[in-house]
């Protein structure tokens, strides 16, 4: 684990969460309800169980995939899914019971393990000639779908034909160990490529090119990868790029045994936004064509569009959230490039290339200097594209506008009144109002310091109630409609996935309110309005506060608690 979990209370329902997902993996379905009633003093920990029944994998189907081409040695799941710890294996404590005689093979090394297959670099004594086995790890234990997944990824694979496709040459059954031979490709993964950082633009694009010309092959077939990411992608000793692993590959036509309803399949930094939300029937060709376009952005940034330090919370970035602009990461990334790449990364599927042929014709066309069918996105796009990707920004200037617009209209409104605002005042308060967005950016700026970032989030709430306060105060007006900024505030606040932040927030906002009212009746100014009407609307701030709060925390306990289990 990477950390240590003090709480007894909390080990407890680690414990229990950790065995009830893996009763699901096995098939078996047990009684929420009755759980609850055994252990009632985890009930705010164990709420968080329906949504472990969605999100759970079928028997076969891992959620987070663990990557079949990691080497043994201790492994800590990591946000995008993958594996840590790439150490050298020992062979000779790593190859099956019984040496290294497998009828025609003689087993070298072992080179990759996932959590249900193990793959070794052999020599086929007939053609003399190296050549990779993969096997089902115990496989006399293996259930029926274990074994029925297996044999369909060699299938699958067997059935391409093309020269950045690891071929499939034998598939089989030892002594009762299923195996399959495939190509043996000398060389290294893309993954290990990009340890030493990302790569140069051209390059990139032309790996991706190559890569996208295999996987329209694929797609030709009726077959979709579903789980493309660097790990998948051998390069050769001249640079070329292979795609293996199909052990996720789904046909377009009558794979209702390989999927379930519901289940997420895949590497959560890579997978397109339908895949991390379940939608089966939705994952098609152009799922692969965002995993492309996620491989690129790796390629040209070093890191994955999404990374986040849950895969949770990787998962909800990847439905929520607009990656950083590549060439914001690195600098290098033409423009057209970058095009290209997000292009591939929109959220609806239809918005994407039409093909993988397509995103490959494109990548040529920027290699040959041409000018690329992806075009810059209009301004709305681009609008809405950053409010996606600053969030936490995006909603505190929408607050900010709102009050902009109530506040001119009840000035223009009350001109005439005797009630009316004097236009001192109403200057001052739109000078607050443009101070406070731009200690919005200040923050939103200061925020990308990961020393500084929880801090500066209670720093940001405070500010934000403070300056609207102000605002309230400055109109004289209590009863001015921008009072609904407080509420908005606490909602927005839950942007951030931080519990503590949204009590803080209510409780801010609430005892700004009551300040105001205190003000409000120290000064001998009447109110329009009953004072129980203000009454509620603590009430609701303190409800709403609540609300938020609440989903909040079922979210972490979900995420605490993926981030805390190890995977087999």
């Amino acid at each position: 684990m990477s950390e240590t979990i003090d709480d007894p209370n909390e080990q407890r329902a680690f414990s229990l969460l950790d065995a009830y997902l893996q009763d699901l993996q096995a098939g078996r379905r047990l009684d929420r309800e009755q759980l609850l009633a055994q252990h009632p003093d985890l009930a705010a920990a164990l709420e968080c169980l329906e949504a472990i029944d969605s999100l759970a994998p079928a028997p076969t189907d891992d959620l987070l995939n663990p990557d079949p081409k990691v080497h043994s040695a201790p492994t800590q799941v990591r946000a995008d899914g993958e594996l840590s710890g790439h150490g050298t294996s020992n062979p000779t404590a790593t190859l099956p019971k019984g040496a290294t005689d497998f009828g025609d093979y003689e087993l070298i090394a072992e080179i990759g393990r996932g959590g249900m297959g193990v793959v070794y670099k052999a020599r086929q004594r007939s053609l003399d000639r190296l050549v990779a086995v993969k096997m089902i790890l115990a496989s006399h234990l293996a259930s029926e779908d274990q074994v029925h997944r297996f044999y369909a990824e060699a299938k699958a694979a067997a059935k391409l034909q093309h020269p950045n496709i690891v071929g499939i040459h034998e598939i089989g059954q030892i002594h009762g160990q299923h195996f399959f031979v495939m190509e043996h490709v000398e060389g290294r993964s893309l993954a290990q490529v990009l340890a030493s950082g990302p790569m140069e633009p051209e390059a990139a694009a032309e790996c991706v090119a190559k890569i996208a010309r295999a996987i329209h092959h694929l797609h030709l077939q009726g077959i979709v990868h579903r789980d493309l990411k660097p790990s998948n992608i051998l390069i050769d000793a001249k640079g070329e790029p292979h795609v293996t692993d199909f052990g996720l590959a789904k046909t377009l036509i009558g794979d209702s045994h390989m999927t379930h309803t519901g289940a997420i399949v895949g590497t959560p930094s890579y997978m397109a936004p339908e895949q991390a939300a379940g939608r089966i029937g939705d994952i098609g060709p152009l799922s692969d064509v965002y995993s492309l376009g996620a491989l690129l952005y790796d390629l040209l940034t070093g890191r994955p569009p999404f990374r986040e330090a849950t895969p949770l919370d990787t998962l909800v970035q990847v439905l929520e959230a607009e990656p950083r602009l590549p060439s914001q990461i690195n600098p290098r990334v033409p423009r057209d490039l970058e095009m290209i790449c997000l292009r591939c990364l929109e959220k609806v599927a239809d918005n994407r290339y039409r093909s993988a042929a397509a995103l490959s014709d494109d990548l040529e066309r920027f290699l040959k200097s041409e000018s690329v069918e992806a075009r810059p996105p209009n301004f709305w796009l681009r609008v809405r594209r950053w409010s996606r990707r600053e969030p936490a920004l995006a909603s505190r200037l929408g607050v900010l506008a709102l009050c902009v617009v109530i506040l001119q209209i009840n000035y223009w409104l009350q001109q005439d009144t005797q009630d009316a605002i004097k236009p001192r005042t109403h200057f001052q308060v739109l000078l607050v109002l443009a101070v406070w967005a731009a200690g919005s950016l200040v923050c939103q700026r200061l925020m990308a310091r990961e020393e500084w970032s929880e801090l500066i989030r209670y720093v940001w709430a405070a500010t934000d109630a403070v300056m609207l306060t102000l605002v309230l105060w400055l109109t004289d007006n209590v009863q001015s409609p921008v009072v609904v900024g407080f509420p908005a505030l606490i909602a927005t606040s839950g942007l951030w996935f931080r519990e503590r932040l949204v009590w803080f927030m209510t409780g801010v906002c609430t005892a700004a309110y009551v300040a105001l009212l205190v003000d409000w009746k120290m000064r001998g100014q009447p109110f329009e309005e009953p004072l129980f009407r203000h009454i509620i609307l603590l009430v609701l701030l303190v409800g709403l506060g609540f609300v938020v709060a609440y989903q909040v925390r079922r979210i972490r306990a979900l995420s605490r608690y993926y981030e805390h289990r190890q995977l087999p």
